[in-house]
């Protein structure tokens, strides 16, 4: 029960923060000139970027590369360490969230961002925490390159590098979705959607426990925690 409900969590997590392929968060030719000019970035820096799904966080590590957890499908399928090298896609990206496969890899600055303008160190305005000493924060993210468990909710890129530069793993777009979800639960107007929603459930798939409980309870649920 516990596993479909963080299931619904996620895939729901997924759907809010969709935001694919926008054309405006691309770089002029210009603007890539001028960040490969510039040298503003020092080791344990965390950097961000806009992604498919979601704002996309990695680690400085210096020499133009960037540790971060990214969820990528190709693993399951090749050892092809070549194939796998090559800067993960936004369908690979898509794919690894839904099948819950990631990695922390290293790559230059330019694949991690893929197109999109970096924020440097914007994070430490919002995490009541100082941020740990530069090696300090680049060494953790060293040692934890290789492949890991992916999660939306409890194990993504956010945490990998709260982790590696604060010393507490914690997610702030998970927590204004929880947020957002609380504010849903706590609206009775979402009663009869749910509701709704359940009885074409049966009326559609028939009626059987599978349909029958959740169209009375996760109403009534709503109810009681409005």
């Amino acid at each position: 029960m516990l596993n479909s409900l963080t299931l619904l969590l996620e895939k729901l997590f997924f759907l809010t923060h969709l935001n694919a392929f926008r054309p405006s968060l691309l770089f002029s030719d210009t603007d890539r000139a001028r960040e490969k000019k510039r040298s503003i970035y020092q080791r344990g820096d965390l950097l961000e970027v806009p992604r498919t799904l979601f704002t996309h966080f990695g680690i400085y590590l210096g020499d133009n590369r960037v540790a971060h957890l990214i969820p990528d499908i190709l693993p399951l399928f090749t050892t092809d360490k070549r194939s796998i090298r090559v800067m993960v896609t936004n369908t690979r990206l898509v794919l690894g969230v839904l099948s819950k496969s990631a990695s922390i890899r290293v790559d230059t600055v330019e694949d991690f961002a893929y197109g999109a303008s970096i924020l440097l160190n914007a994070m430490d305005t919002t995490v009541q925490k100082r941020p740990l000493d530069g090696e300090e924060i680049a060494s953790r993210a060293e040692k934890l390159v290789g492949k890991i468990p992916y999660s939306l909710l409890w194990n993504n890129c956010e945490h990998f590098v709260t982790y590696c530069r604060y010393g507490i793993a914690i997610s702030i777009q998970t927590d204004k979705f929880c947020d957002w979800l609380k504010s849903v639960i706590r609206d009775h107007r979402s009663v009869p959607l749910t509701a709704f929603l359940g009885i074409l459930s049966v009326v559609y798939l028939g009626m059987s426990s599978y349909t029958a409980i959740p169209t009375l309870l996760i109403p009534f649920t709503l109810w009681m925690a409005g």
